[in-house]
């Protein structure tokens, strides 16, 4: 299976892919330019700049978005002059100095959760998982993360992924899941990626619960069962695949975002920082928008 370049990027840390139907267009971002980027199934491409890195967004409800950036939560708007505008919801009270928040997502109710992280990657682990609701504001779920990756709840919502991308550890966990309370529990280990190519970093789950993940630095897609069983590996033409998300007209293309390293040779992955699409035989999941 050969993935198809959609856009040469060339973002830093291309993630946080959304596919909205509603305009036949997938949604990502670029992290370290604070960038918000569209293509749109007949290729028009559009793109907004932000005034912070920007690590995840989930849509709202009124074609804005939530986000989580280096210093909090935000309201974002795309206007008309390729300006994202954001309005502060919640402010983020970090460990340390240098530090952002990194990949997230609304779970099947509309909360949204996202991690924290050191923005050298160090190896203190003071990174933390928070969720977000309007009602409790931002409140810190669970601690002890380097580097906080891989978010995604099953079809039904009952089971929540989590994995931690840092070389030192490179575990994805499952969690039993309260959809009435919005909280995880009984955590356990899911993969142990140290027996396989790559680091986990962002992911997707099917409509089959089969959990997807990008394998940093491997090159390579993982499909994983619900019961932690490799299923499927895809390779794609860079070696740093960022996050995955189902999108198309039948929400049956995986479309992949990927990062491109700064100061290293890349005359063996010159798409290094593009969006890709597979095409791979299963549907996924539509997106929940922010309902908390």
């Amino acid at each position: 299976m050969t993935a198809e370049l959609i856009v040469d990027a060339r973002n830093g840390v291309g993630e946080s892919p959304v596919w909205v139907a509603s305009e036949q267009a997938l949604y990502w971002v670029d992290i370290p330019s604070g960038c918000l980027q569209r293509w749109r199934l007949d290729g028009a491409l559009d793109s907004w700049q932000g005034d912070e890195m920007l690590g995840c967004v989930a849509p709202l409800a009124n074609g804005s978005w939530l986000a989580a950036r280096e210093s909090g939560l935000f309201r974002l708007r795309a206007d008309d002059h390729g300006r994202l505008l954001g309005e502060s919801v919640a402010e983020v009270d970090h460990a340390r100095a240098g530090m952002r928040f990194n990949d997230g997502r609304c779970d099947r109710q509309g909360r949204f959760w996202a991690g924290t992280m050191q923005m050298n990657m160090g190896s203190e682990a003071v990174g933390k998982l928070y969720r977000y609701t309007t009602r409790d504001g931002l409140v810190p779920q669970l601690d002890g993360l380097l580097v906080p990756n891989g978010l995604a709840f099953s079809p039904d919502g009952k089971t929540m992924y989590l994995s931690d991308s840092h070389a030192s550890v490179q575990l994805i966990w499952a969690f039993d899941y309260d959809t009435d309370s919005g909280t995880a529990h009984n955590r356990r280990v899911f993969v142990d990626m140290n027996a396989h190519p790559g680091r986990p970093d962002g992911a997707a789950v099917d409509a089959d619960g089969c959990y997807w993940t990008c394998a940093n630095d491997a090159g390579l897609v993982l499909r994983f069962t619900p019961e932690g069983k490799l299923d499927r590996s895809l390779p794609l033409p860079v070696k740093k695949p960022a996050m995955c998300a189902f999108g198309g007209p039948g929400l049956d293309t995986l479309f992949v975002t990927s990062i491109r390293p700064q100061g290293v040779d890349l005359s063996d992955q010159p798409l290094a920082g593009g969006l890709f699409a597979l095409n791979v035989g299963v549907k996924g999941l539509e997106e929940p928008s922010f309902n908390g």
